[in-house]
């Protein structure tokens, strides 16, 4: 009996789960590891930020849906992974041996600029930031970081009422895009400071960005993403920054019983979930194909994926290369897109 070990619950192992909850994988003993039994779904915290959900509708039940996949669930997380020995250590002391090893456990905010770790909020993980938002009465935030996460994130705060700063060290966007994001910032009356870096958070909070400085009610931190610190002692090969290198068929370049997807992978592609969900398609064949002792099949990176921003209000912008467009319809298209996604998840079982 084949022990195949899934480490997070990112997009992509979602979607492992779903496929094997269709289709068990037998011959294997499957194990989840999350540090969350019930998980918000990135793709609607805007949207729960902005109260156009419920945070019941944007969570997925991740013990649930292992329990439909025959995956045993450990509620913890990886702290130390030891790739040659085949085996990986927990929060709890626990350690779990593996055959096979499938990494998607995402990245962390690099809090590392003076002052963040001890005066401003990391947006990840979304519950904390839910209950940081929820337990204070904000006025005014500044945001640390202005990427599609901290655009959509100082747009849904501007709808609830906060006056809001964007601190960003370079433009994200460019072209028809820029145009619209940027238009749809100055609308809504958000300060957005492209060029601007956040270089040190002080009590107060204050915000030091160059000569400049500002106090604020809350400092929220969505800038510089860094891969979880438990790789750079796993003994994997990971490429210049410290992610997990693998190849065309998602193993890793130097353990190929160990595959990586999403955020925590090294690949030729833009960090998103649009590409993390294809990546979970090829990730879970290629299980399959590994505990068969079959040939795993090539995952083709994409260069261009659909990203739709959402605005606050329900009204989004969606982009993908050099198209792009706004309105109430893209909203709707991605609360649809988002609806289903969830909902698909959770596929009937199958009759005994």
């Amino acid at each position: 009996m084949k022990r195949v070990l899934l480490a997070g619950a990112g997009h992509a192992h979602a979607v492992v789960l779903a496929s094997l909850a269709r289709s068990p994988l037998y011959g294997a003993k499957v194990t989840l590891v999350s540090p969350r039994a019930r998980q918000i779904y990135s793709g609607m915290l805007p949207g729960v930020i902005a109260g156009h959900y419920r945070e019941a509708e944007a969570t997925l039940d991740v013990a649930a849906l292992a329990g439909r996949a025959y995956a045993d669930f450990v509620e913890d997380s990886v702290v130390a992974l030891d790739a040659a020995a085949r085996s990986v250590t927990l929060a709890s002391g626990r350690e779990l041996p593996y055959d096979f090893l499938s990494l998607n456990v995402g990245s962390r905010i690099d809090m590392s600029m003076p002052g963040a770790s001890h005066h401003a909020v990391a947006v990840k993980p979304f519950d904390s930031l839910l209950a940081c938002l929820d337990g204070e009465q904000v006025r005014h935030v500044a945001i640390a970081g202005g990427g599609a996460a901290g655009i959509e994130l100082a747009m849904a705060l501007r709808h609830r009422g906060a006056e809001v700063t964007v601190y960003s060290e370079r433009d994200a966007f460019d072209g028809s895009a820029a145009r619209r994001v940027y238009r749809a910032l100055r609308r809504r009356r958000i300060d957005y400071r492209p060029g601007m870096r956040a270089d040190h958070v002080a009590t107060g909070p204050v915000v030091y960005s160059g000569s400049s400085r500002q106090a604020f009610d809350l400092v929220l931190w969505a800038s510089g993403a860094a891969p979880l610190d438990f790789f750079a002692a796993s003994g994997l090969a990971l490429d210049e920054q410290g992610y997990v290198r693998v190849d065309e068929c998602l193993r890793s370049v130097s353990h190929p019983e160990v595959l990586a997807a999403g955020d925590c992978a090294s690949l030729g592609e833009a960090k998103s979930g649009v590409h993390a969900v294809r990546q979970g398609r090829v990730l879970a064949d290629n299980l399959r194909c590994l505990v068969r002792e079959l040939r795993p099949q090539p995952y083709v990176p994409q260069d261009k994926a659909l990203l739709i921003l959402t605005c606050g209000a329900r009204y989004a912008i969606a982009l993908r290369g050099d198209w792009s467009a706004e309105g109430r319809w893209v909203w709707w298209w991605k609360n649809w897109i988002d609806r289903r996604w969830l909902k698909n998840l959770f596929p009937p079982q199958r009759k005994s």
